[in-house]
């Protein structure tokens, strides 16, 4: 018979992390910890299977469910010397929900499972507090509405703000008990009317209905975005927990907190977390008080007592868990707990989100203290995580208009306008508008508009707050509670303290690494590597087997590949040099001219234009290979196409206006992509690449006669489909090449080869190889032509694929590794059985992406190219590649 219930308490567990997959995060650990002595609230867990058996079979459960269920209930009854509905001694439990991989906050919880008019009188016998128990079942019936009958919760806040306001007081904790057995039966009223139904009486109906709600979560939209934006199958599922309930709301020697071992947003190893006296959980986490810190080791408001001073007993049990966990784990643990009459229990750990420069620095440190290997931290880094620290920071030299201060609850700095709901965010976001959103506080509701904006920023909320928790993840900047604002959904405004109105779009900039808000769009620097991100990469440089290059077209962006650890550069587009100033005219200029005489004139302008162009990337590469394509894009996209412009050009040229525009018409193609373009264009006219050709070697011949520079100039043929049109264009850069190298009278050793971009060029790579050096897929334009799909065009309609399970990811950020990867591999292979070591590596923007930098070294490519600013995420990408195949 099929196991589906595992339980945990009293020291004792039926699983452990290993199980993982099957308890899910949470309840592997709540097992982990139970077996390792720590204080766990008994109970057990639903696995993962339950979760994929409930929606296979469209809501049912598996039959040997029922039995299990009953049983483990029973275990926990008399684990707690409680009955589950005994209306004089109850036993109330929690519902969470605990998939594989953390989602935090984005699926649904129930707590105080079990009140009823009957058994709360039997939990006012217990606890000797009224207030506690009414605020229990308050609590209690506007979360089973929300969660598991769907009521939106506003119905329930209006009431508790109607009944503050009522009784003159501002916080929960200031209600009385009649108040709250009020509010109760108020809420219960409530929910009557807008179901048509009583609010239900029977334990084990709120239980089963709690499970099947948190169950359902899995598929919410938010857990749904969520998986996707962190690329979480869906077919894994979530496993539910059933807990018996610990209180930390019984009165003044109770508290509920939220813990990082160690601090998220800097790595810092000090104990880092939040908690609230009297109070459950969800109010640390939803901001609705002002949470107070465990210790005074950052704080020093006096208005904010650390749980140090006011549970030092307890704080002291903490911090001996708290090494116990990093020690048992090794590594830092997001932590949840609860005290009730001033016992400690813990409800939660697990491995806590952190920015990357958090993560860096745990991971540098925890070598250090000898808790993990190099390799190990190497692989504890994401590399996607690495985006954060490539990202600018506010410049120091700047003049700032701080308009409001918050917390630093995680570190960069951006900028962008003001809106207040995640939708328009989403949508400002599709339109290329970079948005701050702005809220009193977040929710997992606001998923979407948190990754589509740049940062967050909220009222409320601590640093363990919603907001803050999900940014760190997501590695978005965020000001959490900055209680300096007053937001105003209904205007669209925001005031601060000090005067300032901010309106939806205005512009403003976070500082996430201060709590910082700033008017308009401040001045901002780049990042570099050094210091434990520095130690990290010379780690994963150790272990990693692929090269990483960079695209970089101008010495400013090859001095940045460099300090950014680049190995040379695999694709110089040299049509990017093509349209600066007067450049541009000289190419119209060669465009225009009707014979090869005017062409050559034309292109002799260029010429030394280009040389220098090339001399400064050769010498910021200093010796390291340099590839570099020659010209790639149709000839139209050099020529004006409005009639005031191609006047212009007609005045400037000295040509009559009707034989451009007759020009213009002549060169316009209806699908460019596949047309005039690449090294049709050097057939049609060669005079093109031979000047290109030329001005690549003067410069490096140049550079190895008059400066002793080793220069190795790989020159890349792009868009051959047919192994003869490689075969003319060698011939012809070959002729270049030798009388160069002849009239300069030095050795230069230079490479042919040619771009795969073309499916046909991938299926040939065996003839093709018998005239190239090497071969860089162009997987850009590879995957336009595998798909058929224009990559400016495909915008329009690749959400929606993406959105509805079409496709998986965009093919034009992840490598398709299923149709265009094997386009690649089939190519790779078949140039390698032509010639044996054929260097072979890809240049599109895929070389910067971890996925396909991890596929390209299964195949066994050389090396990966990418933009300079994801050198370093293709560097530790490839690290973590090999070091997994180890």
């Amino acid at each position: 018979m099929t196991k589906y219930v595992y339980s945990f308490g009293e020291g004792r567990a039926d699983g452990d992390i290993s199980l993982r997959d099957l308890l899910g995060g949470k309840g592997a650990n709540l097992a982990e910890m139970s077996a390792i002595g720590l204080p766990v609230p008994p109970g057990f867990t639903l696995t993962t299977a339950v979760c994929r058996e409930f929606y296979d079979g469209g809501g049912s459960y598996p039959e040997e469910l029922s039995e299990q269920f009953s049983t483990a209930l029973q275990s926990l009854e008399r684990q707690m010397d409680k009955g589950f509905g005994d209306p004089s001694n109850p036993l109330l439990v929690s519902v969470r929900s605990g998939a594989p991989s953390s989602m935090p906050g984005m699926m649904d919880t129930v707590l105080n499972i079990g009140l009823n008019d009957q058994t709360i009188q039997g939990i006012i016998n217990q606890s000797g507090d009224p207030r506690f128990a009414y605020d229990s079942y308050r609590r209690f019936i506007q979360m089973y509405a929300n969660v598991v009958m769907g009521l939106d919760g506003d119905i329930f806040e209006k009431l508790l703000v109607e009944k503050k306001r009522c009784k003159g007081v501002e916080q929960d904790n200031q209600l009385s008990a009649e108040d709250l057995k009020l509010l109760a039966e108020e809420f219960k009223n409530s929910y009557q009317q807008a179901l048509g139904s009583q609010f239900p009486e029977d334990p084990h109906q709120q239980l089963w209905g709690a499970v099947s709600a948190v169950f359902g979560s899995w598929m919410n939209q938010r857990a749904v975005t969520y998986r996707r934006l962190n690329n979480i199958p869906s077919h894994w599922g979530t496993a539910v927990n059933v807990q018996a309930m610990v209180f930390g709301n019984m009165g003044n020697d109770c508290a509920t907190g939220v813990a990082f071992t160690r601090d998220p947003s800097t790595g810092e190893n000090y104990f880092f977390g939040e908690y609230l006296v009297n109070a459950q959980g969800e109010d640390v986490v939803a901001g609705i008080r002002t949470p107070q810190p465990l210790n005074k080791a950052k704080y020093k408001d006096d208005d904010l007592p650390a749980m140090e001073d006011v549970l030092p007993g307890c704080y002291r049990q903490l911090v001996e868990i708290r090494n116990t966990l990093e020690n048992h784990y090794r590594e830092m643990q997001d932590i949840e707990f609860t005290i009730e009459n001033g016992k400690l229990y813990m409800l939660q750990t697990r491995t806590g989100k952190r920015t990357a420069h958090a993560a860096i620095r745990i991971a540098v440190e925890m070598v250090s203290d000898n808790l993990i290997s190099e390799r190990e931290a190497v692989l504890r880094v994401k590399p996607e995580q690495l985006e954060q620290l490539l990202h600018p920071s506010i410049d120091p030299a700047a003049e700032k208009n701080i308009i409001a201060k918050g917390l630093p609850a995680s570190p960069g700095a951006c900028s962008g306008k003001v809106v207040f709901n995640a939708d328009e965010a989403e949508e400002m976001n599709r339109l290329k508008h970079r948005v701050i959103l702005v809220r009193v506080e977040t929710s997992p509701d606001d998923i979407h508009g948190m990754n589509a904006a740049q940062g967050i920023l909220t009222a409320r909320g601590g640093m363990t707050s919603h907001a803050a928790v999900v940014a760190r993840g997501m590695g978005k900047c965020c000001v959490a509670g900055c209680s300096d604002l007053k937001i105003d959904y209904e205007k669209q405004l925001l005031i601060t303290k000090s005067g300032h109105t901010i309106r939806r779009g205005d512009i403003i900039t976070l500082d996430g690494s201060a709590g910082e808000v700033m008017l308009g769009d401040m001045p901002k620097v780049q990042a570099s590597v050094s210091g434990d991100f520095g130690t990290l990469m010379n780690w994963a440089d150790k272990y990693r087997i692929m090269k990483v290059r960079s695209n970089a077209d101008t010495p400013h962006d090859a001095r940045v590949s460099r300090e950014f650890g680049a190995e040379g550069i695999g694709l110089c587009r040299t049509e990017h040099m093509f349209f600066e100033g007067d450049r541009i005219q000289a190419v119209r200029e060669m465009i225009l001219s009707a014979d090869l005489a005017g062409r050559q004139k034309a292109l002799q302008k260029i010429m030394p234009m280009q040389k220098g162009d090339f001399i400064g990337l050769f010498r910021e590469m200093k010796g390291l290979p340099v590839t570099i394509r020659l010209l790639d894009p149709p000839l139209h996209e050099f020529l004006p196409q409005s009639d005031n412009d191609i006047a212009d050009l007609a005045h400037a040229a000295g040509i009559a206006f009707s034989k451009v525009k007759e020009r213009v018409e002549e060169l316009h193609e209806f699908n460019p992509m596949l047309g005039h373009r690449g090294c049709r264009l050097g057939i049609t006219y060669p005079e093109v690449y031979d000047m290109q050709v030329r001005a690549i070697m003067e410069a490096a011949c140049e550079l190895v006669k008059n400066e002793g520079y080793e220069i190795a100039p790989e020159i890349m043929i792009p868009l051959v489909a047919h192994v003869s049109e490689l075969k003319v264009l060698r011939k012809n850069a070959v002729r270049v090449v030798e009388q160069v190298l002849a009239d300069y009278a030095v050795t230069v050793n230079y490479q042919i080869g040619t771009m795969i971009e073309l499916p046909r060029a991938a299926l040939m790579a065996d003839q093709i190889a018998m005239q190239a050096d090497f071969f860089s897929f162009g997987t850009n334009d590879l995957t336009q032509t595998t798909y058929g799909l224009s990559r400016d065009d495909a915008g329009g309609f690749l959400p929606s694929y993406i959105d509805s399970g079409i496709f998986a990811d965009d093919p034009f950020v992840k490598l398709d590794q299923e149709g265009v990867g094997q386009l690649v591999k089939i190519a790779a292979d078949k140039g390698r059985q032509t010639i044996p070591g054929l260097k072979v590596g890809i240049c599109g923007e895929h070389g910067g992406e971890p996925s396909s930098v991890a596929f390209c070294h299964r195949i066994g490519l050389d090396y990966v190219s990418c933009s300079p600013y994801r050198v370093p995420i293709a560097r530790l990408a490839a690290a973590h590649a090999a070091l997994q195949d180890e």
